[in-house]
């Protein structure tokens, strides 16, 4: 029966598009001809731009590349990743640092940042570390990531780990930065465009920095809700899956180009005599204002599309 009318359906296409006057249909081919040209030829120049634009900016350091490579393969392959994503960030999203003297050029620290939809700002933050301050950022990343398939020899170059309490004071003891999002994929799946700061009673992090005593560094990007959105719809029942599986199955759209511009707060040292509970709240406060103080509320993306447009023309 099956077989029947898939059979009939295809002998009833048949005839129709004999019926149809094939002088007609390419007159129809003729006008909309220039239409889809005028839309595919745009956007081929715009791809070719892009890409030149790419390639200049990795050209203007390749000197660093040079050096990187001389000293060891996977400093080389660090670097020229740093340079491609750095380059991403200026084009696409005119990406800016502020506050990053407040990372040190040497010694332990540790980043805390609020977690966007997808955490391309974080990886800007690592390239513009590497070639402006010469310095890796280890980061802490969801368990879940680690599962997918062909991405742990990138984590491993990148050294990026599901983190301990234990391991992440290892790393700090050995003198280097790292960073950590205590919101997670919690805050990034489920927040919306009032920036909410989505830690639960997370403060692991707060135990780490008390016993290894270094100070943290409070780090927020400007429209990094923007750049990627996930749907409103369903998003009830989505969180409830979430806290019983863990399994990340919200639908994420965007790569919209808003200005990202990332800040980065004073160091806050531990102080003497604190729980890692006062601690955590201590630097949630103080992730808050920083999103109070640059970020306009509610967030909008063509409000942040528009940033990128300089308004303010200097003047000789």
């Amino acid at each position: 029966m099956v077989v029947e009318t898939a059979v009939n359906t295809f002998y009833w296409v048949w005839n129709y598009l004999e019926s149809l006057d094939i002088n007609y249909l390419s007159w129809v081919l003729w006008v909309i001809y220039p239409i889809i040209i005028s839309f595919l030829l745009p956007l081929v120049i715009l791809i070719l731009l892009y890409g030149s634009a790419l390639f200049l900016h990795i050209y203007r350091h390749r000197h660093k590349l040079r050096e990187a490579y001389q000293n060891d393969f996977w400093d080389g392959a660090r670097s020229t990743l740093a340079v491609l994503w750095d380059g991403q960030g200026y084009i696409w999203h005119g990406f800016e640092v502020q506050g990053l003297d407040h990372i040190p050029n040497i010694g332990p620290a540790m980043i805390i940042y609020y977690h966007g939809v997808l955490p391309v700002d974080m990886y800007y933050v690592i390239a513009k570390c590497i070639l402006v301050k010469g310095r890796m950022i280890h980061a802490v990343g969801d368990r879940f990531l680690f599962k997918i398939p062909g991405w742990r020899l990138l984590f491993e170059v990148l050294n990026i780990t599901p983190g301990t309490v234990q391991s992440c004071i290892e790393v700090l003891n050995q003198g280097n930065i790292l960073a950590i999002s205590p919101g997670g994929v919690r805050e990034a799946l489920f927040g919306d465009e009032s920036y909410p700061v989505m830690w639960g009673r997370r403060c692991g992090f707060a135990k780490v920095a008390l016993q290894a005593n270094v100070p943290v560094i409070p780090m927020f990007t400007e429209n990094c809700r923007e750049a990627f959105r996930t749907p409103r719809w369903g998003r009830v029942w989505l969180r409830k899956i979430y806290e019983k599986t863990r399994l990340p199955l919200v639908p994420i759209y965007g790569l919209f180009p808003v200005k990202l511009i990332t800040h980065f707060g004073e160091p806050i040292y531990p102080p003497e005599g604190a729980t890692p509970e006062e601690f955590s709240e201590l630097v949630k406060s103080r992730i808050e204002d920083m999103i109070q103080r640059h970020q306009r509320l509610p967030g909008n993306i063509p409000r942040a599309i528009l940033q990128r447009i300089p308004w303010k023309l200097k003047t000789r």
